[in-house]
């Protein structure tokens, strides 16, 4: 007796008068179903989605994205910031760096990390400076920003507030100077000014662009009168 397939599927019945079970299968039409909802019982399966729990079913794919590095999400360059600080502390042009890098690539953790470090060698006696280093820093920066939109410069308040921030490395240097000399008025004072100079002409070289012409000196001194308040809240006079 031969059985033939119908729709590719076979059904084996218990006959005493077949002598032979026999059929074709057409290769086409073979299909692999492994791990599949009904590859095992397809009337549960059927009866979970017909009452609304076919999410049971559902295998979650693994995800294989790498995780990123802590410092790489939260876009902080070592390198980069190591860079800037480096063509901070030596603006001399003749020392070959790009210190353009400074203005055109900014960044907002590497100022942040410098104030909050000036703040921290500043409350020494006066813990709420730190808060008002920080405010003055970002609305100093605003006031520099707009100034410098005001008189035709092509600068960004990202780029203001990286730069002023970045600048603020000379005071840093220079404030351990001041706790050894105090008690010299003289050497004291010109330890000062030249901390100032340092930091206002390394914002300034950075910010005060071609574009000014004769308009330099208006959008200097902002930034030399920021920088003497910025000492001014370390030393405390």
């Amino acid at each position: 007796m031969q059985f033939t397939p119908t729709n590719g599927d076979f059904t084996f019945v218990s006959s005493t008068e077949a002598e032979e079970l026999s059929g074709t299968i057409n290769p086409q039409e073979i299909k692999l179903n492994m791990g599949t909802d009904g590859a095992r019982d397809p009337y549960a399966t059927t009866f979970l989605r017909q009452r609304g729990y076919g999410w049971l079913l559902e295998v979650e794919e693994d995800d294989n994205e790498e995780s990123k590095p802590l410092l790489e999400e939260l876009d902080i360059d070592l390198k980069d910031i190591y860079y800037k600080i480096r063509c901070v502390l030596m603006p001399m042009p003749s020392l070959g760096y790009n210190r353009q890098v400074v203005r055109d690539n900014p960044d907002f953790w590497g100022p942040l990390a410098v104030v909050l470090f000036f703040s921290m060698i500043s409350i020494f006696g006066q813990f709420k400076v730190v808060s008002w280093i920080i405010t003055i820093w970002i609305f100093g920066s605003l006031t520099i920003f707009l100034l410098a939109r005001v008189l035709g410069g092509e600068v960004s308040f990202g780029q203001v507030l990286g730069v002023i921030g970045y600048s603020l490395l000379p005071l840093i240097v220079v404030a351990p100077m001041l706790v050894v000399i105090r008690g010299f008025d003289v050497v004291s004072t010109l330890v000062k000014l030249f901390g100032v100079f340092w930091a206002a002409y390394s914002a300034a070289s950075l910010l005060v662009g071609e574009e000014f012409k004769t308009k330099k000196p208006l959008l200097i001194y902002p930034i030399f009168l920021l920088y003497i308040y910025f000492l001014s809240l370390y030393t405390g006079a």
